[in-house]
C-alpha cells in the first residue's frame, strides 16, 4: 500500500527533500569554497528521489521500476563523470565570479533545485497515491517500448560524447582544436541530444497510463502535465545555460583569438548544431531548414560583421605581424652571420 506524504502527488515531500539536500551541499561548498561537489549533489538528487519515491509507492510495478531505474542510471553516471572530471580540472570556472558571494552562489543552488524537482516530476507523479490507486496497463505498450528506444539511444549518446570530449581534450596537442570526432562528426552537442532524448523517453513510459485510459480525472491531468520536466530540460539546454552559452560566444572567441577559426567555421558548415546527421548531407542542406528544422535559430548563428569586437582583432593581428617580422628579422640576421662566417 502507498504511503500518503504531506500530498498525493509527492510533490511537496520531493520538494523538501531536494530543497535540504541542495542547502546540505551548498553550505559544505560555500564555507569550503569547495566545487567538487556541486554537481555530484544535482546528478544523485534525482537518485535519491526516485529511490524515496519508489520506496513510498508500496508495491511498485514494472513501470514504476523500469522509469525509477532509468532516472536513476542517468543521474548516477552523470554525477559520477561531472566528479570524474571536476577532480581532474582542480576547480569549476562558472563559480570564479561567485564562490565568495553568498546570495549569486546560492541562486545557482536554487535553480539546481528547481532542475532537479522539474525534471524529476515524470518519476514523482508516477510512483504517487492518486497514480497507484488506478489498475495500471501491462507493461510492454507501445509508449513503454518507444520510451525504452529513446533512453537507450540517449543514454548511448549522451554517455558515449561525454568519454569522446574528455579523451581528445585530455590530449595536450588537440588543445584548442575543434572536436569533431566520433559522435561530434555528426552533431556538434551530442550529450544535449542524448539528455533530452533520455527525459522524453522517461516520461513516454510514465504517462502510459494516462495516454491508455488507465487513471482518469485530475490524475489524468497530473501525469499528464508531468511532460514539463522534459520540456523544462530542453529549453534549458537551448536556451538557457547551454546551446547559446556556448555556440556564438564560442565562436565569437575563436574569431577573436584566431583560435582555430577556419576549421572550426568549416565544422559548423557541415555538422548539425544538435540533430545527428551525415555530414555529406547537412553541408548541402538549404539554410532555410538548418534554420528551422535542425534547430540552428539566428540566435547561435555568429556573423563576423556584426557579433565581434574588431578592435580585438586588429590588436591581434598586430600582434602577429610584429611576431613574424620579428622572426624574418632574427632568420635574416642568422643567414647574414652564416655568409660572413663562410
Amino acid at each position: 500500500m502507498a504511503v500518503h506524504v504531506l500530498d498525493d502527488y509527492y510533490l511537496a515531500v520531493t520538494l523538501l527533500i531536494t530543497i535540504g539536500y541542495q542547502l546540505f551541499f551548498f553550505a559544505i561548498a560555500f564555507s569550503l569554497k569547495f566545487d567538487k561537489l556541486t554537481d555530484f549533489a544535482g546528478g544523485t538528487n534525482f537518485v535519491v528521489l526516485a529511490i524515496i519515491t519508489l520506496a513510498f509507492s508500496g508495491n511498485p510495478d514494472a513501470r514504476q521500476i523500469v522509469v525509477s531505474i532509468f532516472i536513476m542510471l542517468w543521474g548516477a553516471r552523470l554525477s559520477a563523470f561531472l566528479l570524474f572530471r571536476i577532480i581532474k580540472t582542480g576547480k569549476d570556472d562558472r563559480f570564479d565570479d561567485k564562490r565568495d558571494k553568498f546570495f549569486p552562489f546560492l541562486g545557482f543552488w536554487i535553480f539546481q533545485m528547481i532542475w532537479v524537482w522539474t525534471v524529476s516530476l515524470p518519476v514523482t507523479v508516477l510512483n504517487s497515491p492518486n497514480i497507484t490507486q488506478f489498475l495500471q496497463p501491462a507493461f510492454g505498450t507501445g509508449r513503454d517500448i518507444a520510451g525504452i528506444i529513446l533512453f537507450a539511444i540517449g543514454f548511448f549518446m549522451e554517455s558515449v560524447s561525454d568519454v569522446q570530449k574528455y579523451i581528445f581534450r585530455s590530449k595536450p596537442e588537440n588543445k584548442g582544436r575543434v572536436c569533431d570526432i566520433g559522435l561530434f562528426t555528426i552533431s556538434r552537442h551530442p550529450n544535449y541530444f542524448g539528455e533530452i532524448m533520455i527525459q522524453f523517453g522517461i516520461y513516454m513510459i510514465a504517462v502510459s497510463p494516462a495516454a491508455y485510459g488507465y487513471v482518469t480525472s485530475a490524475a489524468y491531468n497530473a501525469l499528464s502535465a508531468t511532460v514539463l520536466g522534459a520540456i523544462f530540460l530542453t529549453v534549458l539546454l537551448m536556451f538557457v545555460s547551454g546551446l547559446n552559452l556556448q555556440e556564438r560566444p564560442g565562436a565569437k572567441k575563436r574569431y577573436e583569438s584566431g583560435n582555430h577559426w577556419e576549421s572550426y567555421k568549416t565544422y559548423t558548415e557541415k555538422t548539425s548544431i544538435m540533430i545527428p546527421f551525415p555530414p555529406q548531407l547537412y553541408v548541402h542542406i538549404p539554410k532555410i531548414l538548418k534554420r528551422t528544422i535542425f534547430l540552428e535559430f539566428p540566435i547561435y548563428v555568429f556573423d563576423p560583421a556584426k557579433h565581434a569586437d574588431h578592435s580585438k582583432v586588429q590588436e591581434r593581428e598586430a600582434e602577429e605581424g610584429q611576431r613574424d617580422r620579428q622572426g624574418s628579422n632574427e632568420h635574416s640576421g642568422a643567414q647574414l652571420l652564416d655568409g660572413e662566417r663562410s
